[in-house]
């Protein structure tokens, strides 16, 4: 049976893009390096250890030790394949610009008045207790592409608030996520 020809809508999605800071790189490369260099080796000897003790079924070191291992190889499977995908791009690069981009410092004013400043950050980098939001977070894409003056309107779960920008610079944000 002949194949058929294959068109644009037949072709594949590309993955989907992974923006990340160089600091947020930094992290998750190291991390893999641990687990691939050091956690993995270390634990396989155990395991090793474990299994030549006998009876595995009750042998809570193999049966603890291969679960950890499980765990290991899925956080190193999972962390190549945001790597293989990464898209560093570096905020101190971007330039002088008052336009929200990936990797901004924002400062803005609240529906309640109130200021507040976040960063825009890859996926894996996001942490809202260091004001760091991810891109693809309903703040972030509210706030992309304006510029400071601007008032935004934000859809939260108490209804739409209007949000004003007041400030958009672009920082190096060092590997320990303190800025350079």
């Amino acid at each position: 049976m002949p194949r058929p020809n294959r068109s644009e809508d037949d072709t594949p999605a590309p993955p989907p893009k992974n923006y990340m800071t160089p600091g947020g790189y930094q992290r998750l490369k190291r991390e893999l390096t641990q687990l691939l260099d050091v956690d993995r080796p270390e634990l396989v000897k155990v395991i090793s250890w474990a299994a030549s003790n006998g009876d595995r079924s009750e042998n809570g070191d193999y049966i603890y030790g291969k679960k950890r291992l499980r765990e290991i190889d899925r956080r190193i499977h999972y962390l190549g394949k945001r790597l293989d995908h990464v898209l560093v791009v570096d905020p101190a690069a971007r330039g002088d610009t008052d336009q929200v981009f990936f990797g901004a410092t924002v400062d803005y004013v609240d529906g309640e008045g109130r200021d507040q400043t976040i960063t825009i950050v890859g996926i894996d980098e996001a942490d809202v207790t260091r004001g760091h939001v991810s891109w693809v977070s309903p703040i972030a894409r509210a706030l992309l592409k304006h510029r400071a003056g601007d008032t935004v309107k934000l859809a939260t779960p108490t209804g739409v608030v209007d949000i004003e920008i007041s400030d958009v610079r672009y920082e190096a944000i060092a590997v320990n996520g303190t800025g350079a």
